[in-house]
């Protein structure tokens, strides 16, 4: 009963004055919602991370003349890296681990129209050799795949992109009929599979896929990489192996000199992403803990001023035999639950931004509960730490000096 009798008076105060209480937690509020915002970002993503990369295939891998990413290379150590080659891609297909191996470029802020519509410059058009779809692992909804004879021959044919088909073919079946890009028509073979957006990036639906050949034809073939498919996962780590062999054979690179090449893997873009939410989560918690502080300061001055304005009370109170503990644990109880009362509402903000992005810009967050429990906890530290001085302050109070205050 002493306990929630300690638990009423705490918000006893916080109403008594809700305005200077709010304004004393708000660094605790603008803490809290930072780190539960960031971090159902940083939840939300890495869910939708590890789902896509899942649907790449165990034993699927790419290699590439550029990294993700500059890293520690200057732009002409970049643009000295050797191109891959068709004879690359052939020499690769020979590796004794390797089931498939195609090769595939892109392209970027492309329009596509039809006679009717037309889209704006976003459409990205993909291009591979026979075996792409298999070595990206990517679902055909309707229809088929560019065939191999396709491919060879150069055809205008494409499979297109749920978005893209519901922009040019809205609430019509998109097989058979026809869409330009650059002037060139193209036929729809196919439709992929809805994927939505990768890494909280822009849609993986608004684009076209065609032959490479084709590509070639209207675009040049600017930076040829190679999808590999190992004939298992259990010697997937030996396929990047010969790859890497290969390559490094085939580029002339002495036993001491770095790869001047990338292999992008489930695993490496894993690591990636993780290094990334790592450094944000940092981040995230370094505002958290500055605005903590800002809060526990405010929240020792509010307690300093409480036991000054309640001196005659404690007096009283001590006077009729309350003990110093009590005394104590009161107003640091207080302390507690003010920033308790600071961090339930940061958590509730921070949900509430959470729900806010994900419904209006469609981001992928996902509020986990650790980060509830570690921020309602930081707060209930905070207010334990910055109000156990004022707390003890009025432990100490003579009974008769307390009461002679005015």
């Amino acid at each position: 009963m002493a306990f929630w009798d300690t638990v009423r008076l705490a918000f006893g105060t916080f109403r008594s004055n809700p305005l200077r209480s709010f304004l004393t937690l708000l660094g605790i509020v603008i803490g809290v919602t930072t780190v539960v915002a960031m971090m159902s970002l940083i939840e939300g993503l890495k869910n939708q991370v590890n789902n896509q990369l899942s649907d790449l295939g165990v034993n699927c891998f790419q290699v590439q003349r550029l990294p993700f990413g500059q890293g520690e290379l200057s732009a002409a150590q970049l643009a000295r890296r050797p191109r891959f080659t068709y004879a690359d891609l052939d020499a690769i297909r020979l590796q004794p681990s390797i089931e498939v191996a195609a090769a595939e470029d892109s392209k970027g802020g492309q329009k596509a129209s039809t006679s009717e519509r037309e889209t704006r410059a976003n459409v990205n058009v993909w291009a591979g050799t026979p075996g792409y779809f298999q070595t990206n692992a990517i679902s055909i909804a309707t229809g088929r795949p560019f065939t191999d004879t396709e491919t060879v021959d150069g055809r205008r044919v494409a499979v297109i992109g749920a978005d893209l088909a519901d922009t040019l073919y809205p609430g019509m079946d998109p097989l058979g009929r026809e869409f330009r890009i650059l002037g060139r028509t193209f036929q729809v073979v196919g439709t992929l599979k809805r994927r939505g957006g990768f890494m909280g990036g822009g849609s993986q639906d608004n684009q076209a896929m065609i032959p490479l050949t084709t590509y070639a034809g209207i675009f040049g073939v600017r930076d040829l990489r190679v999808s590999i498919q190992a004939r298992s996962a259990e010697v997937l780590l030996r396929a990047q192996d010969e790859v890497t062999l290969l390559m490094r054979r085939r580029h002339g690179l002495k036993p001491d000199e770095a790869d001047d090449f990338f292999i992008f893997s489930n695993a490496s873009a894993t690591e990636t992403f993780n290094n990334m939410s790592t450094a944000i989560s940092a981040a995230s918690f370094g505002v958290c803990l500055l605005s903590l502080l800002v809060g526990g300061i405010g929240i020792l001055n509010i307690m300093l001023v409480a036991v000054t304005e309640r001196t005659r009370e404690i007096g009283i109170r001590k006077a009729l035999g309350a003990k110093r503990y009590r005394i104590l644990a009161q107003f640091a109880l207080e302390a507690v639950v003010l920033s308790l009362v600071g961090g339930a509402l940061g958590v509730g903000l921070g949900v509430g931004l959470s729900l806010l992005a994900r419904w209006m810009i469609r981001l992928p967050t996902e509020v986990p509960l650790w980060s509830v429990a570690v921020s309602l906890g930081m707060s209930c530290g905070v207010g334990l730490l910055f109000g156990i001085y004022p707390a003890a302050r009025a432990a100490k109070l003579d009974p008769v000096d307390a009461m002679r205050s005015e």
